[in-house]
């Protein structure tokens, strides 16, 4: 691929912003888009970082170009956003952002009529009509399509959140919660939502101005300096938000960086306790999951890596609960799309239902190994690659849904190519270090006979 092409896939458009991300080519897929939504109004919401404005103005004029009325949703989550399609009965969505990519980039996600990121197979067509030029633009405007605003989106959110935690439970607790929205675009809905519980809120970042005081992936090393300040403020927990808001990191009360794949753990012990059904995650996430669906006698079935691998799998089996281990939950009872507010919520009644820390939660948690690698490999490489490791594993079970996943009862290793760079990423869970850094090394070995 090259510099100055943006990387299109089922998450959407993303790229560097002035060379792999422009207006025009913003505009381009827009309209690509526009040409297969249903009839109707677009919402179009936007992250904080200082080029969303701009691509705003590219994004409306693309959709007013194609006929369509917008409803400008303002700087907003992109869970908010899948909530207020449905409030409002919109035809889709258009949401700027760059999500946990560094601040030169940005993105579009587009979300259909139902709240969610496209199918695989409606993103597909979108980059193919983006590619061919098969553009939704209209000859003649009859009037000009109208442009409204609507600023009770986040409201709709914090509504739709709050009614599916015991509030009354979590409020008794007064909990002491530090949030770090780095800037982005969720700090003053997650502030609003942890005072309806009751918490006191200590705030880092909360203004969405863009500002990212970290690098904007809520990951350890991201993270930390605030880990450091946690003991000094004084808190039950900390809330660590990326730039859009649909994923959320937790750090205990002594400053222990607790991770992201605890999150969908933690809140999905909790939602199977008091509601059993089949849940799905992804498969590069953790077996915690897996091992506490199996504790409630439930199915826990795996998707490709992407949201909307997951949401259509969590569709096709009813799931009651989801999420991938990136820090994303989905609940369908509040919307199609990671949420870090439902994750928030449901973690601070788990803590009041059992009257216990994050740490105590954490520590109940299935215990497992997880080392995550990178190593630079062309893609034609893979399939000899590939074959390589299904001989080197012979005893594995193969599953070919994305990449290559090879699994036993108790470990796992996922090879799989990445989406925006000629790299092969390398994931291993155990439930040892000596058994993860064993599967590494074997996979890194057949890695470097191919040269």
């Amino acid at each position: 691929m090259q510099n100055d092409e943006p990387i299109l896939s089922i998450s959407g458009m993303r790229g560097v912003v002035g060379r792999q991300l422009r207006a025009d080519n913003v505009v381009r897929y827009v309209a690509a888009a526009s040409r297969l939504l249903p009839k109707g109004a677009i919402l179009v919401g936007r992250d904080s970082r200082r080029s969303s404005q701009m691509l705003w103005h590219a994004v409306v004029g693309a959709l007013q170009a194609c006929g369509r009325a917008v409803i400008d949703l303002g700087i907003v989550p992109t869970p908010t956003v899948g909530v207020a399609i449905r409030c409002l009965q919109a035809a889709g969505a258009v949401q700027i952002t760059g999500s946990h990519n560094p601040a030169d980039q940005n993105g579009i996600k587009l979300l259909d009529d139902q709240g969610k990121m496209l199918s695989p197979a409606h993103a597909a067509e979108v980059i193919r009509g983006y590619r061919l030029g098969e553009l939704g633009y209209v000859e003649s405007l009859v009037g000009q399509p109208s442009l409204t605003s609507q600023p009770m989106a986040q409201l709709f959110h914090l509504t739709k959140v709050l009614q599916i935690v015991d509030t009354e439970l979590v409020r008794r607790q007064r909990y002491r919660v530090l949030v770090d929205a780095n800037g982005g675009a969720g700090g003053l809905l997650a502030k609003r939502l942890l005072e309806e519980l009751g918490c006191k809120v200590i705030g880092v970042g909360l203004a969405p101005d863009g500002s990212f005081r970290h690098p904007p992936e809520p990951l350890a090393e991201n993270l930390a300096e605030l880990c450091e300040q946690i003991p000094k403020a004084d808190v039950h927990i900390a809330f660590c938000q990326d730039p859009d808001g649909d994923r959320v990191a937790i750090v205990d009360g002594s400053g222990r960086f607790v991770g992201e794949e605890c999150t969908l753990a933690l809140c999905l012990r909790h939602v199977l306790g008091k509601r059993p059904g089949p849940v799905v995650i992804n498969c590069a996430t953790s077996m915690m999951n897996e091992h506490i669906a199996s504790a409630f006698g439930v199915p826990c079935v795996r998707a490709p890596v992407g949201e909307a691998h997951v949401v259509a799998a969590m569709q096709q089996h009813q799931a009651v609960f989801g999420g991938e281990g990136n820090g994303g939950p989905i609940d369908p009872r509040v919307g199609w799309i990671r949420d870090s507010f439902v994750g928030m919520a449901l973690i601070l009644e788990a803590m009041a239902s059992h009257n216990a820390t994050v740490a105590e939660l954490v520590q109940q948690l299935p215990q497992f190994v997880m080392r995550k690698l990178k190593v630079p490999i062309p893609a034609a490489s893979l399939p000899t690659v590939f074959d390589r490791l299904i001989h080197i594993f012979g005893d594995a079970g193969v599953d070919h849904s994305d990449g290559l996943r090879l699994h036993w009862h108790d470990r796992w290793l996922l090879c799989r190519p990445s989406n925006t760079e000629a790299i092969l990423r390398i994931i291993a869970e155990g439930s040892c270090e000596e058994a993860v850094n064993e599967l590494c090394r074997q996979a890194l070995e057949a890695l470097a006979r191919i040269h």
